[in-house]
């Protein structure tokens, strides 16, 4: 870090779980792709894929769902039926809006860093205020999906941050496994799935009430 970097430099984002909960979403196209095969589908199933890179969903899902699609017609399936879901109502988390706002008018980049691909992230883009992100970076950008560093990485290189000056926002253990990898700072909102407290993140319940002073604090523990 250099010694005049104010950190954050910037804010990575996750999206689904994150900052919209289109965990619903997903479940439900996931239950419906399968039910149309003759399958069955569980939450455990679905909790399963919390976080992957969607081809390795769509790998899960065809072995466990029975359906006899290749993984690329599967994603292409279920991201259908969550942008039609997200065109009718952006489901935002709590916190998570007032937040972004904040981060903007404080000059502060931002970056989406989602496993969700182009398509989905356009949808959710088209209710953001315009310049609320800097960079995106989707699953069906990258070599290597989350858990990999690689995304994260990617997404500091873009900004032209140090990994170690960003702070990256998660709400699964395979985002925050990505993140930490990538050697940024990552604060975990716990949705889906619980997350363990370990070196290089912080655990808190909720972005309702969170703002960049607290973000700020973060690097002073």
């Amino acid at each position: 870090m250099s010694g005049d970097t104010l950190r954050p430099a910037a804010v990575l984002w996750d999206m689904d779980g994150t900052l919209v909960d289109t965990e619903p979403y997903w479940m439900a196209a996931e239950i419906a792709l399968v039910e149309a095969y003759g399958g069955t589908w569980t939450s455990e199933h679905s909790k399963a894929l919390v976080g992957n890179d969607l081809l390795v969903s769509a790998a899960y899902i065809r072995e466990h769902g029975n359906v006899p699609l290749d993984p690329e017609a599967i994603v292409l399936r279920l991201l259908d039926g969550v942008i039609d879901r997200m065109r009718d109502h952006v489901p935002w988390r709590p916190g998570a809006r007032r937040l972004l706002a904040e981060l903007r008018e404080s000059a502060v980049p931002c970056a989406l860093v989602t496993m969700s691909w182009q398509p989905l992230a356009r949808t959710f883009l088209d209710a953001v205020a315009p310049g609320t992100f800097a960079v995106v970076v989707t699953g069906d950008q990258v070599t290597r999906g989350k858990p990999h560093p690689e995304p994260y990485l990617h997404a500091a290189r873009l900004l032209g941050v140090d990994p170690a000056d960003a702070l990256a926002v998660e709400d699964s253990p395979t985002g925050v496994a990505s993140a930490t990898a990538a050697g940024v700072m990552t604060l975990a909102v716990p949705h889906v799935l619980s997350i363990a407290e370990a070196p290089g993140r912080v655990v808190h319940p909720t972005l309702d009430g969170v703002d960049l002073t607290f973000l700020r604090n973060l690097f002073a523990v």
